[in-house]
């Protein structure tokens, strides 16, 4: 370590940032087993055991949240995971100054806020004024109130998160494709291959491990649904579809001021991704022998 001390120093404020704000704050998941009330803090709240979670399985809404979660994110996972990959392989076969423009556009909506996109779809597909439906006008088609409409709030979701995401998802794939050794291709090309039987028998393999590994940990996210999203998205009319384990969470949690019972049902929900994780790993590593442990 004393040899290798610069390269640890560097390291260092990286790993105080996971201490305190990742390892630090686990302190109070105690209050999941608590009856918790802020004058008298997690140390001396009394304990109740897992009635909350008892409270959580028990309840009407149950299914509703675990079915809502799971499906926005196997939608989710199923149109958002292959598309970067695509992108990638497109790119890497366009010309230099073509893929630098091609990047700049596409990884330009990446660094859009969740507010303003949610903003953007409202306006898009607004009753009224929207683009969307001046077109349907136009086509002689009658105007839909797409943010009322329960089964097209999965759509708009997982669609604007894709036309968000697809480019900057990309990179890691883009800088994979780069170790491809080039004589590969020029062994390929004298062969007679043509330039998709190169992409299926060169570049796929090659990212094929970063694949895994990507497609590993998106599995082990699979019960976590960003809130905020979900939750800007949502009204009176599509609450049945968009009413999901985080905004559920954020509702009792901060809303209502629930805090042990939100704890229990945000635990639970770690403990599903963690589940999902080391299931999706063990599979990953006896078919492919690739694995993140």
């Amino acid at each position: 370590m004393w040899k290798y001390r610069q390269l640890y120093l560097l390291l260092l404020p990286a790993l105080i940032y996971v201490v305190i704000f990742s390892y630090g704050p686990m302190y109070g998941i105690q209050i999941a087993f608590k009856n918790y009330k802020g004058a008298l803090g997690i140390w001396k709240s009394p304990w109740v055991g897992f009635k909350h979670f008892k409270d959580f399985f028990g309840g009407y809404y149950f299914w509703d949240l675990l079915k809502n979660t799971l499906l926005l994110s196997v939608y989710n996972l199923v149109a958002n995971f292959p598309i970067p990959i695509v992108v990638a392989l497109i790119l890497n076969e366009t010309g230099p100054k073509l893929k630098k423009t091609a990047q700049t556009i596409l990884y330009a909506p990446h660094f859009i806020s969740t507010v303003v996109l949610c903003g953007m779809i409202v306006t898009l597909f607004s009753k009224e004024s929207g683009v969307v439906n001046t077109i349907l006008e136009a086509l002689g088609l009658e105007r839909i109130y797409f943010m009322g409409e329960p089964g097209a709030f999965r759509h708009l979701y997982v669609w604007s998160g894709v036309w968000q995401q697809m480019g900057w998802n990309a990179i890691i794939y883009i800088a994979a494709l780069s170790a491809v050794d080039p004589s590969l291709h020029e062994a390929a090309a004298i062969d007679g291959a043509t330039r998709m039987q190169r992409i299926i028998h060169i570049n796929l393999p090659t990212i094929m491990p970063t694949i895994i590994i990507t497609l590993i940990m998106a599995v082990g996210n699979i019960a976590s649904v960003a809130y905020e999203k979900a939750f800007l998205l949502q009204t009176n009319l599509n609450v049945d579809v968009s009413e999901i384990i985080s905004t559920y969470v954020y509702k009792r949690g901060i809303v209502d001021a629930s805090y042990s019972f939100s704890t229990a049902v945000g635990l639970f929900n770690n403990i599903i991704n963690i589940i999902m994780l080391c299931i999706a790993n063990t599979i990953s590593r006896k078919v492919s022998e690739t694995s993140l442990f």
